[in-house]
């Protein structure tokens, strides 16, 4: 069942985050656009109030949020009720898509995967970010987890279980960077984005359809 209340109740505390928090933000943005193919067609699945796909002229994409894609809708997104489980597109019809901060609020991530595997054309490729469980902010999300709006119902991922799970359904981990070193009020500026992971936690993986599995 996908967990949407509470980005129904607390659109303005996420978009408030993103502004609080705008080095972090950035420097996420950073990490993705690394990732992200040129010139070709992407949607992305859980795009939330679009605030990752519209810096990336991402103009379509799924959420199970009314009030998220409310928000989506205004800033020129076209976007659909479904979940990462069940997407709304026939098979090979995209070039990529891109998954962030999405992955601890699915359902089943394997079923996403292999979804997203549907979708893609051959050769195609899957964008996740997300914050790595051993990272020193996922410790603290984790810590904290029953005190949190917004992560009291996430399931963390470490990168290697993301790496599992995507070579699993079918893909082949092509690149892998992190960024977001330290404490998030602690960061002052925009930081580097570094190949890898176990240091930064903010972790992106782009992983190409190698075959498929539908």
């Amino acid at each position: 069942m996908a967990k949407t209340k509470v980005f129904d109740e607390n659109l303005n505390e996420y978009e408030k985050w993103f502004i609080i928090n705008k080095f972090v933000y950035q420097s996420e943005l950073k990490a993705v656009e690394k990732a992200i193919p040129k010139n070709e067609k992407g949607f992305e699945i859980g795009i939330g109030s679009g605030l990752f796909a519209q810096p990336f002229s991402i103009t379509e994409g799924i959420d199970p949020s009314k009030r998220m894609r409310e928000k989506a809708k205004e800033r020129n997104i076209k976007v659909f009720d479904a979940v990462a489980e069940n997407l709304p597109y026939p098979d090979e019809s995209w070039d990529f898509a891109l998954m962030v901060t999405t992955i601890c609020f699915v359902d089943d991530i394997v079923k996403s995967f292999q979804e997203a595997i549907r979708v893609l054309n051959k050769n195609g490729h899957l964008i996740i970010g997300f914050v790595d469980k051993d990272s020193p902010v996922g410790k603290i999300y984790l810590e904290f987890q029953d005190k949190s709006i917004f992560y009291k119902e996430a399931t963390f991922f470490g990168t290697e279980e993301v790496y599992e799970s995507l070579q699993q359904t079918g893909f082949k981990i092509e690149e892998t960077y992190q960024t977001v070193f330290g404490k998030l009020d602690e960061i002052t500026e925009v930081q580097k984005v570094l190949d890898g992971y176990g240091d930064g936690s903010f972790i992106v993986i782009k992983a190409k359809k190698s075959r498929s599995v539908y």
